[in-house]
């Protein structure tokens, strides 16, 4: 693991204030290499039989000096989930990679003898990755507090999620079925399992049900802050296992599709017409993203990322080394990717590394009936470039990511009091 200094706040602040572009100009001259042109025609043949035209597949690829593939680079196309590359720049620029999502626990009532006689009240934060090991946590913090039976109601306030339900009322179900060993589901129980040995087991009964209330009780009083993991750290696993429900959390948190898109759109200094998203996701075939595009998005997140000390290889998965999306796919080893999937497309985006070029930033965005086919081709191409190029038996130390494990043991939550 590389150390990590404190975060450059200055340097932070300069960047929002200013309106910095970080990711260089898309305006690169062209670089030709009749080796790599050739993979990349038998590339555009072989994708277009699969039951598309070539006019519905996009390539770009590029260095920092120059533009070394390309085919319609600037025409948006369906982008499936790297719609999420724009959803993780954005939110990296709204909140900062170190950004915790708070969940703030309190009373509307007296506790006397263990016992709450009143209300238990949850102020959610927008937290994305709110799950049972969080919940469990919090019910035994809460005993810790003095609380082994609420007399009253479990109330709701604000964005509050919980096993990436979107729905209020439901997330607190959940909640009240975690706090409560007695009532787990098994499901409850196998992630209980995943946290240390003798973590106990939260036994606090509520009496009333669960609701949504538009603002605090009167006489409400807060007792319990349960932070989330880091930013950095929740987009990695949104990433990893591309998971939808957690970018829209994110996208509703900074105020919408609009806001993110253009916050995510100002940051890499895309063109608009080449930005065209109503989602946070991906879902659907209305999120569009030219294939020069999505590489701005993702030179600009690692470049935001380094005034951390972190990189793309940090909230992006590793091909190699982790799981989700890239398992079983045929990349170059330790490239850092996004991949997207609809019924009729497939893409593919990233960073990989070459003696030659250095990083070689790229998107394929493909239309097609045979997705497994269209994995394949990208596979093949992204080889045949490395090879042509040089592979390296390492990556630059900014983009080695942090040795996390992507478990849901929460060490930084169980560190704490």
């Amino acid at each position: 693991m590389r150390n990590r200094p404190p975060r450059p706040a200055l340097a932070t602040l300069c960047f929002l204030m200013l309106g910095l572009v970080l990711a260089p100009a898309i305006a690169l001259p062209q670089e030709r290499d009749n080796t790599v042109q050739g993979a990349l025609e038998r590339y555009l043949v072989s994708t277009a039989r699969h039951g598309s035209t070539r006019d519905a597949q996009g390539v770009w690829m590029q260095s920092a000096e120059s533009v070394l593939l390309h085919h319609r680079g600037a025409v948006p196309l369906t982008a499936a989930s790297l719609t999420k590359v724009a959803t993780t720049l954005a939110a990296l620029y709204t909140w900062g990679p170190s950004h915790r999502f708070p969940t703030v626990v309190g009373i509307a009532g007296a506790v006397r003898g263990g016992v709450l006689q009143g209300d238990l009240v949850v102020r959610g934060g927008s937290d994305p990755f709110f799950v049972w090991e969080d919940a469990i946590i919090l019910g035994n913090t809460l005993e810790r507090a003095g609380i082994r039976r609420v007399d009253g109601r479990l109330l709701i306030v604000g964005a509050f999620y919980m096993n990436f339900v979107l729905d209020p009322a439901g997330a607190g179900g959940l909640l009240r079925q975690a706090l409560s060993a007695a009532a787990w589901p098994s499901e409850a129980m196998t992630q209980y399992h995943t946290l240390p040995r003798y973590t106990a087991k939260p036994e606090i009964d509520i009496s009333g049900p669960v609701q949504v209330v538009q603002a605090l009780p009167q006489g409400y009083v807060p007792i319990v802050r349960h932070d989330s993991l880091p930013l950095f750290d929740i987009l990695k696993r949104m990433n990893v296992y591309s998971n939808n429900a957690m970018a829209e959390m994110l996208t509703i948190a900074m105020g919408g599709s609009d806001r993110m898109r253009q916050t995510a759109g100002k940051a890499a200094g895309v063109d608009p017409k080449e930005l065209r998203l109503n989602n946070g996701s991906g879902l659907g075939q209305t999120n569009r993203i030219s294939p020069r595009a999505v590489c701005a998005l993702f030179i600009a997140t690692h470049q935001f990322l380094q005034l951390d000390s972190l990189g793309v290889s940090d909230v992006f998965p590793v091909a190699g080394r982790d799981s989700g999306t890239v398992e079983g796919r045929d990349l170059p080893a330790l490239a850092a990717v996004k991949t997207g999937t609809l019924d009729n497309v497939s893409t593919l985006g990233g960073v990989i590394f070459t003696r030659e070029h250095g990083p070689v930033w790229f998107a394929l965005l493909n239309r097609g009936t045979n997705r497994s086919a269209l994995r394949a081709q990208q596979d093949t191409l992204l080889q045949h470039v490395t090879r042509s190029w040089g592979g390296m038996e390492d990556v630059p130390s900014a983009f080695r990511p942090l040795d996390l494990e992507m478990e849901f043991v929460r060490d930084t939550i169980l560190s704490r009091p």
